[in-house]
């Protein structure tokens, strides 16, 4: 893949696809990144409520609000995102967490 190109740098769709292409693959390494990221908290986390964090996760999401505005972003299609990716996230945080805990009898 050749250098990446500004918008206004674009000749045809072909070069727009490629940078959209090459923005979606750098977009899904960093969920990846922020995935593992996430697993490594479950050695943190206490109790099953630790690792839901209602209030971070209400925190969060006004955060990423607020981060989607500076980008002239849909602040409730970010949301929407985040609130879905995260709840993701949680469930399988949530199945790692329950399985590093001793059976019980």
């Amino acid at each position: 893949m050749s250098a990446p190109r500004l918008p206004a740098q674009c000749r045809d769709m072909a070069d727009i696809r490629e940078e959209i292409d090459r923005i979606d693959q750098q977009v899904i390494a960093l969920l990846g990144e922020r995935f593992r990221y996430v697993k490594a908290a479950t050695a943190f986390k206490h109790s099953a409520d630790a690792v839901r964090a209602k209030a971070r996760f209400d925190s969060m999401l006004a955060q990423r609000r607020v981060w989607a505005e500076q980008q002239q972003l849909s602040a409730d299609v970010i949301e929407r995102l985040y609130r879905e990716l995260v709840n993701y996230f949680i469930a399988e945080e949530l199945a790692a967490w329950q399985a590093q805990q001793p059976a019980s009898d």
